[in-house]
């Protein structure tokens, strides 16, 4: 007999993401969402960039093994527009997936991302599965993603009411940058 969705969820512990969980967190990526995911226009933005400061969590099972992932971003709607976060990926085993570890990561980042104050967090994503968090594209109608990506799926969360009023324009990446990896010089 498997465990149940909530047997699941309730197993695993959801914590800030280490340096030691790159290479498990990208294995889990490319299992999860396959080797197109690097050419998202979403990832576009994350790319070069470090997550914002305090939101990017992993979920482990008993055991301590990496079973899901999420991480927001910082991003600024428009020229001289808001900061504001964007949320992805979310991904989850394939082995385990529907057990209740994505709702628990998600609920757990929007939390944090309003502890820390932020004001909103956009995703693209499958409206039918973020609308029970409160995401909706009622107000991505004036904003737009930087190349090729599906309009319906833009959507948005206001952590503080109007937020997002009357915003509008490209998002474009914001925050801390990756450090240069630097190289050994060679005689």
């Amino acid at each position: 007999m498997s465990p149940s969705r909530g047997e699941i969820a309730g197993a695993v512990v959801i914590t800030a993401e280490t340096a030691a969980d790159v290479a498990t967190r990208e294995a889990l990526l490319d299992r999860a969402m396959g080797p197109k995911r690097r050419k998202k226009s979403s990832e576009k933005l994350r790319r070069g960039r470090r997550p914002s400061e305090g939101l990017a969590f992993v979920a482990r099972d008993a055991s301590g093994v990496v079973t899901g992932t999420v991480r927001l971003w910082d991003v600024v709607l428009g020229e001289g527009g808001p900061a504001t976060l964007l949320l992805g990926p979310l991904a989850v085993d394939p082995a385990i997936k529907n057990a209740g570890i994505g709702s628990a990561l998600m609920r757990h980042a929007v939390a944090e991302a309003a502890r820390l104050g932020h004001a909103a967090i956009l995703l693209v994503g499958d409206a039918p599965y973020y609308e029970r968090f409160g995401f909706s594209s009622a107000k991505t109608g004036s904003l737009a993603m930087p190349g090729p990506y599906e309009r319906h799926r833009l959507l948005a969360l206001e952590l503080t009411e109007g937020a997002l009023d009357g915003v509008q324009g490209t998002l474009k990446a914001a925050g801390r940058k990756l450090k240069a990896q630097t190289l050994p010089l060679v005689a």
